[in-house]
């Protein structure tokens, strides 16, 4: 079915390629623009024949194999139920085969920490979707904090109607195991884009763009109100706004006791925003420069600038971290501790407060080194004095962060065991409980992830510095045999000189004669950084499989081939802090695709694969990667799979959250930028006469943060134009995700997947 723009109107109810309004760049012809009605029948229509196309080509019995593999790694009962700790409890949101929209539940410490819990299931998703007859995805939810002594009880439950980012609020009771009837009083919000903070026991604060609400351009909320109980949004004080070309608006409360404060954040953009803080009936803004991170934690506030940033005659770098006293700082005081400042190498990727200590997640080359500081103690490389973690092995991720901050419960177990499995052990002037014990979760490509519970504690006069003590509560099961794999990092270089480190995971013994099956993937935006993981999908659909036997090198013994996986961590992405991401920003956009490219030649020089073979893979902002692989550098890639992409970026910003990353890829309708901008436009870069690689599209109906139309449009002009092997599917539900249960993923994953291994494993050298 093929159609063209003589066919169908605008969906913007105004004809493809018309007059620009002055000063507004053109907009090229879009024949395909019909699509942009995202529930339209006609359009739907096309989006149902697409797909039995595609699951025609590729749902065959290796197919129907590799899903149920995948689904068996999804629904495995030995996996790790992380949880989060709320007074006594442990809670935690589990899916399986038996549960595919899930279970919320919790359990005590011992139950937990003994391996096999007693789950105390609070909500049956899947009971609570057939009953209301409608298909809720749990999104999570926030507790109100409880008077002193008294256990939490009230907590706000955030539910998708079909897996995309609007959401409807409702107040649920935990002791009774149910919600709290609106009837009642209870807390029920329409669904829309926002958020929702308890400020006390009968008192929201709410962003949203539910009840007409009004929202910004980029699709989120614009207002925040205060909802009482009884009240309707409609009804609610309206406390804060913003002007309708920002991004959103966030209202929420710090509940902390002796801390409590009430914050708004005007967020202009996807990487700029203004904090306020309540005092005495009026929004105090906290004056740092909007590039300027804030966070907050009892009596301190910690900032993270995005660009160097000058104060009193003192400049620090983008990327580091800077302590102030939170009053102070509001008084006037720019007395600004420095916590962490980066080096060529080593960026700062989180932090987590302990009751007493702050928790500093780090890469180093894009492998994870954890250091503890200590506000009490002064330090020598940092204001504070800084241990290092010891339990980063190279190239892998860990991450840590803070079991309860809040948890300051006198005395301990009856045993003297801190409950970690050490001897409970305070020094002077620390709080007992749990305040101090924090998770460990570690994790690598050939690494099953492992959950370990420590507890830190200040060394004494001997400066010996935070100590630790640690215990292994889980590890995850094997799905694949990693012992016959092995990490390799390596380093490109990209066209401008730059150093790209990437990973490369394959057979122990590969041979590198250009003829295995490669897949590269990457993402390199809004500073996210790749890092390594375990993944039981990847291991069986990808490292584990085997092409038909071969001819080895020189006359070698023939023999069945796996498939090597590789990350790429190009610019753009924040491997390497801010200032690796800022490299590949709006005109410096191409440097991504330089680098990414730049790590394709690399493994075709090296004799990893070859263009045949090579294949890449990529979603969201790493689908308009992989488009301009497709579209720039289709001479390496055999392959492409992209998924719920950007793809057309003059219509981005018209379209579902676009205009939120103007910050990031700059703003089309501005002339001067569309002119760059049109520079890594896959959609409007398809020519006549290329010999482009096969190509697999895939989105989701309800993703409403992308939205699926940039993928129909760009997989219908690519077939108009008589372009070979082009495949799309659209999932009817998912959310950006692409799923809402573990069915959906394993066939969502093994749809690409398949693609790639047909694509590149099953042709002739």
């Amino acid at each position: 079915m093929t159609a063209t723009e003589a066919d169908h109107p605008s969906a913007s109810g105004q004809a493809a390629g018309a007059a620009p309004a002055a000063g507004t760049a053109p907009e090229p012809i879009d024949e395909n623009i019909w699509l942009e009605d995202v529930y339209g029948q006609e359009q739907l229509a096309w989006v149902r024949e697409q797909n039995a196309r595609t699951e025609e080509l590729l749902e065959d019995a290796d197919y129907t194999d590799l899903e149920n593999r995948i689904l068996e790694v999804l629904d495995s009962t030995d996996r790790i139920p992380m949880v989060g700790k709320h007074g006594e409890w442990y809670y935690n949101f589990w899916k399986d085969r038996d549960n595919p929209k899930g279970l919320w539940r919790r359990t005590g410490w011992d139950s937990y920490r003994a391996g096999a819990p007693a789950w105390d299931v609070l909500l049956d998703v899947d009971a609570l979707a057939a009953a209301e007859g409608q298909d809720w995805v749990f999104h999570g939810g926030n507790f109100l904090r409880p008077a002193p002594g008294e256990p939490h009880r009230r907590a706000l439950l955030a539910f998708s109607p079909d897996g995309g980012d609007a959401n409807r609020y409702r107040e649920f009771d935990v002791e009774a195991r149910g919600f709290v009837d609106p009837a009642d009083g209870g807390f029920d919000l329409p669904t829309g884009k926002g958020n929702a903070s308890w400020l006390d026991a009968d008192t929201l604060l709410v962003a949203t763009t539910a009840d007409g609400l009004p929202r910004t351009t980029s699709s989120y909320a614009r207002t925040g109100v205060k909802l009482r109980r009884g009240e309707s949004l409609t009804q609610a004080e309206k406390l804060f706004d913003i002007p309708e070309d920002h991004m959103m608006a966030i209202v929420a409360h710090d509940s902390t006791p002796g801390f409590e404060r009430t914050f708004a954040v005007d967020w202009i953009s996807f990487f700029e925003k203004n904090t306020s803080v309540l005092r005495d009936g009026q929004w105090v803004q906290i004056d740092v420069p909007a590039d300027v991170n804030l966070s907050s934690h009892r009596e301190w506030l910690l900032f993270r600038p995005q660009r160097d940033w000058t104060v009193n005659g003192t400049t620090y770098p983008a990327g580091s971290l800077l302590a102030a006293g939170f009053e102070d700082f509001l008084a006037g005081s720019r007395d600004l501790a420095v916590l962490f400042s980066p080096d060529p190498h080593t960026s700062l990727q989180s932090w987590s407060w302990t009751r007493d200590f702050l928790l500093l997640n780090l890469l180093r080359d894009v492998s994870s080194e954890i250091h503890v500081l200590d506000p009490r103690r002064p330090g020598t490389d940092s204001a504070w004095e800084a241990t290092v973690l010891d339990a980063c092995p190279p190239l892998h991720d860990v991450n840590a962060f803070a079991v309860d901050d809040e948890d300051d419960a006198e005395g301990t177990d009856d045993d003297g065991d801190d409950g970690t499995g050490g001897a409970a052990s305070v020094s002077e002037g620390e709080s007992p409980g749990a305040g101090n014990d924090f998770w460990l979760i570690a994790t690598g490509f050939t690494t099953p992830t492992t959950l370990t519970r420590g507890t830190l504690t200040r060394g004494g006069d001997s400066g010996a510095g935070a100590t630790s003590t640690h215990e292994v509560i889980r590890t995850s099961p094997s799905f694949f045999n990693e012992a016959d794999y092995e990490v390799q990092q390596h380093f490109a270089v990209s066209k401008d000189g730059t150093k790209i480190p990437y990973f490369q995971v394959g057979s122990k013994d590969l041979v590198l004669d250009g003829q295995n099956p490669t897949q590269l993937s990457g993402y390199g935006g809004f500073e996210i950084s790749r890092t390594p993981a375990y993944s039981g999908a990847v291991g069986r659909a990808w490292l584990e499989r085997r092409t038909a036997a071969s001819a080895g090198a020189e006359g070698g013994a023939p023999h069945r081939r796996g498939g090597v996986y590789v990350v790429a961590n190009i610019r753009g992405g924040g491997e390497y802090g801010p200032s690796w991401h800022r490299a590949a920003l709006q005109g410096n956009r191409h440097r991504a695709y330089e680098d990414f490219a730049a790590v394709a030649k690399d493994l075709i020089s090296r004799g990893v694969t070859s263009r045949e073979r090579l294949g890449c893979v990529g979603g969201s902002n790493g689908g308009l990667l992989v488009g301009n692989m497709l579209t720039q550098y289709p001479e390496l890639f055999g392959a492409v799979s992209c998924g719920v992409p950007l793809l057309d970026m003059r219509r981005y910003t018209k379209l579902s959250a676009g205009y939120s990353w103007i910050g990031e890829y700059g703003d089309p309708d501005d002339p001067e930028q569309w002119e760059s901008i049109k520079t890594f436009s896959p959609y409007h870069l398809l020519k006549d006469g290329v010999d482009y690689p096969e190509t697999f599209i895939w989105t989701a109906t309800s993703d409403d943060r992308v939205g699926p139309v940039q993928a129909r449009k760009m997989a219908a002009r690519m077939q108009a134009m008589g372009i070979p092997n082009v495949w799309f599917h659209e999932a009817l539900e998912g959310g950006h995700a692409g799923a809402s249960d573990n069915r959906q993923a394993a066939a969502l994953q093994s749809r690409s997947q398949h693609f790639l291994w047909r694509a590149l494993a099953g042709r002739e050298a």
